[in-house]
């Protein structure tokens, strides 16, 4: 029996004023005359619109509205225009209210901001990503109002606060998505706290052991982190008071994905980590014009006690990144032997490094047009962009180019002239040519880079000075594609392969029309589709052009008609872009719902596997996903393709779990490294195989100066049979760390 919600609604009304009054208090000291007004106005309106509607949780859906508005005003720093557009983003989507209403009331610009908030409604070709066309007509949006996608982070941020109450794969998705799409995006903006705690959010959900486990072990090393911080700076505080610079210092520690990566990466357990925090000195009371010189001051002051590492400073004072981050890093070793890392800023610098593109409005009318400027130069090359892609162009591809230079660093380069260009890193020659002009990109054969004649696919260093060699006889090739990185480059040069590909589609259409003809058989779309499937072609476009090159034999088209047999115990390549006809095949086999499958249980009925990108065991948690040509592919939930498969194609997953299978074996592949000694590898072996009855199918060890490193691919029956094998080879004389790895 489900117990019945019990609902106070007086209290609720009292908690929904109060969560009301403190968004008005937040935003006051940025409030004009008669902004109060319009606020209120927003805000009886969106409670009035979602008043019958409550969340997962079971509560009133108004406290979201006012939630993202709060971390609007908070977090980010944006003023009414976007108070009022994220108290109503979600009534146009939700409820009666038109954009044609809210524009009468509010105005066009809000109007505008709330429709680029408002998802694309309607049906969706099954082979195509829903979030990837939203996320597209945000960009869409982005180019004319910065401020929509500000919104939408703060609305994604709150979601993944309070994502607690959906159910573990509906986590699992948004959570994917978020770290897919909303964190690189929120970095790019210079948001770097909320893409800290999107992260940290994405790590909660996808890993909840190693986020608890990480989280734990932080709490428990606070103290001792705050006696070291305070050790740390103390001399340097002596050395400012001196100077009379005015400074705050603070000690900030690394978010837990972070933490998490560089456990990963270098495969170190958490006690190994010492850099866990970064000492932050924040200068006070300097005029702009005395900010650099200010910085480089306590540069010199923290160096003089402390000595730098040469090869870890990094000068985003002099060379703004193009987000607007300014920051002078130094990492210094302190007098206990760890390495720290030390930021140095102002707090006009501070403010936009936290606050991101809204503060840089803050600063502007000071003179200060440096960052401004640079952000600008960004959002151009988003508007170059959108306007540059294809309008038949797929949206996972859209969003694929976007996303490509989003989490990259910056190299700076210089044309012939002297004049500097911002590019991102790993950007060759020919990438350079298109950020020049298109036209020059697609005439290109090579470039002098320093006076010295490189190939296009030389990669570019800070400080080249490039110049571009072009040869009107000169066509974009498909080889081009494998080394340019920036969108502008792969979308230009993919324009002009698709230019081609039609010129030779038509004149392959034409081939198979005359082939058909010869046969009576007419070329309609029922027969175009049948022929895609016979030659195993996703489109009629590759399909023709393939023909016209020679690439397909069409000897046997007169094949293409004939009926296929269908074995029993696979899904239909068709049903992948039909979802009805997928669910029907899914029921059909199951007898079930196709809400969960058990992996075991099923393995007669649905072809599916085990991918080998993340080797899944029992006792993994896991889920599926539907390919094309494979069936069923089952993977980890921590593999390093599920957050582009949750967030890409979460139409194509499916809910799976283990059902218990303790006499079914598994491949797993563990690292061991250790100091060597005699007899060691025989001991390992040994223990596999005759203690824990653990069949090995590969082993191979290197030894160099007394350190040995192995990996072992063996066969086990679960996760806990795994742990418990991890465990008995850590206590072996000489081993020192022993990890599961990923293929």
């Amino acid at each position: 029996m489900v117990q019945e919600l019990e609902i106070d609604i007086d209290s609720e009304r009292k908690e929904i004023l109060r969560k009301y009054k403190l968004l008005l208090k937040s935003a006051k000291p940025r409030l004009k005359e008669d902004d109060a007004i319009v606020i209120k106005k927003a805000f009886y309106m969106a409670v009035d619109a979602h008043k019958d509607m409550r969340r997962k949780s079971g509560e009133p859906y108004i406290y979201h509205p006012i939630a993202v508005a709060q971390i609007c005003v908070d977090e980010i720093g944006l003023g009414t225009t976007s108070i009022v557009a994220a108290l109503l983003h979600d009534v146009v989507e939700d409820t009666d209210v038109t954009l044609k209403q809210i524009e009468e009331k509010f105005g066009k610009k809000v109007s505008q901001i709330i429709d680029g908030l408002t998802k694309i409604s309607g049906s969706f070709e099954y082979g195509t990503s829903q979030q990837a066309e939203n996320f597209r007509k945000i960009l869409l949006t982005l180019t004319s109002d910065v401020r929509v996608i500000l919104i939408k982070l703060a609305d994604r941020l709150h979601n993944m606060r309070t994502l607690d109450s959906m159910a573990r794969d509906k986590q699992l998705k948004i959570a994917s998505e978020t770290m897919f799409l909303y964190a690189p995006l929120a970095h790019r903006l210079g948001l770097y706290v909320i893409k800290s705690e999107l992260e940290d959010l994405y790590l909660k959900y996808s890993d909840p052991i190693i986020y608890r486990t990480i989280a734990t072990k932080l709490q428990a090393t606070k103290s001792a982190r705050a006696k070291f911080i305070k050790e740390f700076i103390e001399p340097i505080e002596k050395e400012l008071a001196k100077t009379g610079l005015k400074a705050v210092i603070k000690g900030r520690p690394k978010s837990i994905h972070s933490i998490y990566n560089k456990i990963k990466q270098q495969n170190t357990p958490f006690e190994q980590i010492y850099d866990l925090f970064a000492i932050r000195i924040i200068i006070k009371d300097v005029s702009i014009e005395q900010e650099k010189g200010a910085c480089w001051q306590i540069y010199s002051i923290v160096t003089d006690i402390y000595r730098p590492n040469p090869d870890r400073l990094r000068d985003w004072i002099s060379t703004p990144r193009t987000n607007g981050y300014e920051s002078l890093h130094t990492t210094v070793m302190s007098h206990a032997g760890q390495w720290v890392e030390v930021q140095i800023r102002t707090e006009r610098m501070d403010d936009i490094a936290e606050k991101g593109y809204a503060a840089h409005y803050k600063y502007k009318e000071g003179g200060q047009a440096n960052s401004e400027a640079g952000l600008e130069n960004w959002l151009n090359k988003v508007r170059d962009a959108i306007e540059h892609t294809h309008t038949d162009s797929n949206a996972l591809d859209f969003v694929d180019s976007f996303r490509s230079n989003l989490f990259k660093e910056e190299v700076f380069v210089f044309t012939p002239k002297g004049d500097l260009r911002t590019l991102a890193a790993g950007s060759t020659a020919l990438d350079f040519a298109f950020e020049i002009h298109t036209h020059i990109g697609s005439r290109c054969i090579g470039a002098k880079v320093n006076q010295k004649l490189v190939p296009l696919s030389h990669v570019l260093s800070n400080g080249d000075q490039v110049e571009i060699l072009t040869s009107p006889k000169q066509r974009p090739s498909e080889d081009w594609l494998k080394f340019v990185v920036s969108s502008k480059a792969k979308s230009k040069i993919k324009e002009s392969l698709r230019e081609e590909t039609r010129m030779l589609a038509d004149e392959g259409k034409a081939i198979v029309e005359r082939k058909l003809k010869s046969e009576k058989v007419d070329l309609n779309d029922d027969n175009v589709k049948k022929l895609l499937d016979f030659y195993h072609e996703k489109n009629s476009l590759e399909l023709f052009s393939k023909i016209a090159k020679s690439q397909i034999d069409i000897s046997n088209i007169r094949d293409f008609n004939k009926e296929k047999p269908k074995s029993d115990n696979h899904i239909d390549e068709v049903s992948i872009t039909d979802k009805k006809a997928f669910e029907r095949e899914m029921t059909r086999l199951k007898g079930v719902s196709t809400d969960l499958l058990l992996i075991g249980e099923d393995l007669q009925k649905i072809n599916y596997s085990l991918a080998q990108c993340c080797n899944p065991i029992p006792g993994d948690d896991v889920f599926g996903f539907v390919t094309v040509s494979e069936g069923i592919k089952i993977h980890r939930t921590t593999c390093p393709n599920a957050v582009e498969l949750m967030s890409k194609y979460s139409y194509r997953i499916i809910k799976a779990r283990w059902k218990s299978q303790s006499e079914v074996a598994f491949l797993a592949e563990l690292r061991i490294e250790g100091s060597d000694r005699v007899g060691l590898v025989n001991e390992i072996t040994q223990i596999i195989s005759n203690e824990l009855k653990v069949n090995i199918r590969k082993i191979s060890f290197d030894t160099e100066d007394g350190i040995f490193e192995g990996n072992i691919t063996l066969f086990v029956n679960d996760t806990n049979h795994l742990e418990s094998l991890i465990n008995k080879l850590k206590n072996i004389q000489g081993v020192i760390g022993v990890w599961r790895i990923d293929n």
